[in-house]
């Protein structure tokens, strides 16, 4: 390729991403076309200073010959674990160990997810969740900017893996209470409109800034559109514990695909949702509107076993997640994943055909989006951080960039 002196190539290409360092030291990026959510840059020249910040953007003023594309890191917003730690766990080591684990798979920023749980340990992961939030960060591995709260405001009939025992009415007083105790970090709460209580709940979320999903809910179609009207703006894991659609009572489901003021997330696993609904929900929720996550547990990026989901057990068997009690019984319930979002971009991309742009689009610009976070979070913009995934010709992510630095 004839590199310039002192270039360093990534190992892991035929045709290479590369970098160079300017008179300044700053370090110079370049890849055949970059990806931003809003725009394609062709042969883009990425300057970094040595903060691992972005200085500039600009087309290379002589095209290499590389065929690596760029997007941003990617940020999961249902999440609760990997690396065989749960976030629940909510401990220093535990935390950064699933920083470490996300980072490693393509994402830049996450919300740690809670699971339906006793009221005080619910309170005690809340504020280690915080202080793990509030505290120093590395800039090397995955930054988790806010809490999903999934539970306990939820549907008996559709718990899911969710422990009955621990599923309560929506209650504001106790929302509040879990807000205290994340020191107001809850950005996201899944909430079943159908449950008394549930539409006031989900206008004081709304109200407080706080997103509301509509999740592990049992609503017809008039009981969704009262929680849209409330101020819900997604739904979480859409098709995976909902009603299920009718088509003289469209439900909940109906609702999400229809509703043009609902973001929608779903697990591209190939096992949660099969690829002919995985479509069907892209077309109906477009370009904008789809969030890709991975509701990845414990049991992430390890061997099948059994592994541990909030307060419950969990065993994985060829690559499925299983609530253990449950199988014990003779009944599969699907109880997270271990998928990581690298390989939900895969999916979409194979299932949908898709681009890279669109699938990459769906696991990082639209969850900012829809959080409020889009200045902020997968931005790629001079003044912040260098955070890129890149994929070779094909779709595959080949390396992660955090602050400018390789760690996957």
């Amino acid at each position: 390729m004839g590199l310039p002196i002192n270039a360093c190539v990534y190992p892991y290409y035929d045709r290479e991403a590369v970098w160079t360092f300017d008179i300044d030291m700053h370090q110079t990026l370049t890849a055949r076309r970059l990806f931003t959510g809003s725009e394609t840059i062709e042969f883009p020249r990425i300057s970094i200073d040595g903060d691992g910040m972005i200085v500039s953007i600009e087309p290379c003023a002589a095209p290499r010959t590389e065929e690596t594309n760029l997007s941003p890191t990617f940020f999961d917003i249902h999440t609760h674990g990997g690396a065989n730690y749960d976030v629940m766990d909510a401990t220093p080591e535990a935390i950064d160990a699933v920083n470490h684990f996300h980072g490693n798979a393509g994402v830049g920023h996450y919300l740690p997810t809670t699971v339906t749980a006793p009221v005080e340990k619910t309170l005690r992961s809340l504020d280690g969740i915080a202080c793990a939030i509030e505290g120093a960060h590395d800039g090397r591995s995955a930054r988790p900017v806010g809490i999903h709260l999934e539970g306990p405001f939820i549907s008996h009939i559709k718990r899911g893996v969710h422990p009955p025992a621990f599923i309560l009415s929506p209650d504001i007083a106790l929302f509040d209470r879990f807000q205290e105790a994340a020191r107001g970090h809850i950005r996201l709460i899944t909430i079943a409109p159908e449950v008394p209580g549930a539409i006031e709940l989900i206008r004081h979320c709304s109200a407080k800034g706080v997103r509301v999903s509509l999740g592990h809910t049992n609503a017809v179609a008039s009981e969704a559109r009262a929680g849209i009207e409330a101020g819900a703006r997604s739904a979480t894991h859409t098709y995976n514990a909902m009603r299920a659609l009718d088509h003289r009572e469209p439900g909940v489901l109906g609702e999400v695909l229809d509703s043009d003021a609902l973001f929608a997330e779903l697990i591209c696993d190939g096992i949660h949702v099969a690829p002919e609904l995985v479509r069907l929900w892209l077309k109906a929720k477009g370009p904008q509107r789809a969030i890709l996550v991975t509701d990845s547990m414990a049991a992430a990026g390890m061997p099948d076993g059994d592994y541990i989901l909030g307060t419950f057990a969990v065993k994985v068997s060829e690559g499925r997640a299983y609530a253990a009690d449950d199988l014990a019984r003779g009944k599969k319930t699907l109880a997270g994943s271990v998928l990581t979002l690298g390989h939900a971009v895969e999916n979409i991309q194979r299932f949908t055909g898709v681009s890279l742009d669109l699938a990459a689009r769906l696991a990082s610009t639209n969850p900012a989006a829809m959080l409020g976070l889009e200045d902020t979070v997968s931005t790629v913009a001079p003044g912040q951080p260098a955070n890129f995934n890149i994929f070779d010709a094909a779709g595959k992510r080949k390396q992660t960039l955090l602050h400018g630095t390789p760690i996957a």
